[in-house]
This record gives C-alpha cells, structure tokens and sequence, in this order.
C-alpha cells in the first residue's frame, strides 16, 4: 500500500504525519517540492513484459513528463530474484547496500514503479519524508534533495527511470549516517508473498 510517513529528523519516534490517501501524500510532498502521481497503464501488462510494453503501456504520462522535465533518457530498471537460489541472498543485500546510505544527485531523481515496490526517504525541511511506493506510483525527487532508498532484504520491483544527466544515476554520498536510525523498508510493509 502506498503510505506517506513524515517524522523529524532527530526523532525517528514521532510520527508527524502518516497517511494512505493519494491526494493528501501528493499535496504534503508538494508543499515541500517533490513530484507525487498516480499512473494506469493504457493496456494490461503480462508477466515478463517487455521494457518496450511497459514503456508503450504508460507513453502518454512518460512523453508527458520527459517533456515537462526535459527528461531525455528514459529506460526501465528491476530487480526480482529467487530466494530459493543460495546466491540470492547476498545478491539482494549487494544491491539494497548501494542506496541505503543519504546521498545527493546532480539531476533529479524520477521513478515510476510499474511493478512492486520500495521506500524513498527524503530529508527535508528538518523531516525525513518516508514514501512507500508500490506499483503505479511516481516520485519525481528535486536534484540536490538528500535521501536514500530501500528495497527490502527481498528486493521486487520495475521501474521507469527519467534523467535529464546522460550518464544516469550518479549518487554523492553525504557521509551520514542517518539512515540506520530510522525504521527499515521491511520494517513498514508487509513483505509480499510469492
């Protein structure tokens, strides 16, 4: 379920704000600059679609979009794996390390969630905004925004990327450690069974 949780940033046990409801997580995200819609597919996607199908799937909101952000890369990113692989294990916290600590991008951070789901969280204002974001989500994060982002020790999801930088995702670090003092993504939602 897609959930907005807001908390200071020096008291991760305090709840300012938590909800589930679309327009109040779009309006508390406007209010501090960050990007917050509600997409459906124009056709049904199968499993194991294509990025062309997923791309064709969503293309008026992701024409729309790469042209209101001048946004000229698009691509489609997932990670699923089988927990029942040995390797699995290690792959998933390999991949899931690299975005846990705060950082800080040159270009903005835009993500549409076409399938599955992860937790942005976003230092702002004096707040850690904590977005849990699930399949026809889309969070567009201001260029310089600090934040990290958790995928679970069980990592499932697609997602459209949007860049405006030709090399794409390229992470500076703040060297806080922050993030280890507020609650994990498995922590917050329920792992999704299968």
């Amino acid at each position: 379920m897609t959930k907005l949780i807001v908390l200071p940033e020096n008291d991760a046990a305090t709840t300012l704000l938590a909800t589930t409801d679309p327009a109040e997580i779009a309006r508390a995200l406007a209010g501090v600059g960050v990007r917050f819609e509600q997409w459906v597919a124009a056709a049904p996607l199968g499993a194991g679609a294509s990025q062309d199908a997923m791309l064709a799937a969503y293309r008026a909101d992701v024409d729309r979009l790469a042209a209101e952000g001048g946004y000229g890369t698009v691509d489609v990113v997932g990670l699923r794996g089988d927990p029942a692989d040995p390797a699995w294990p290690a792959q998933a916290a390999e991949a899931r390390g690299k975005f846990l600590a705060e950082h800080t991008h040159a270009d903005d951070e835009v993500r549409f969630f076409v399938d599955g789901r992860g937790a942005f969280y976003l230092r702002l204002a004096g707040r850690v905004h904590i977005v849990c974001c699930e399949a026809g989500d889309l969070l567009g994060v201001p260029a310089g925004t600090r934040h990290w982002f958790d995928m679970g020790t069980n990592p499932a999801f697609v997602a459209i990327r949007f860049f405006r930088e030709p090399e794409g995702w390229v992470g500076r670090f703040t060297g806080d450690d922050i993030a280890t003092r507020f609650p994990a993504f498995d922590d917050l939602i329920a792992p999704v069974a299968g």
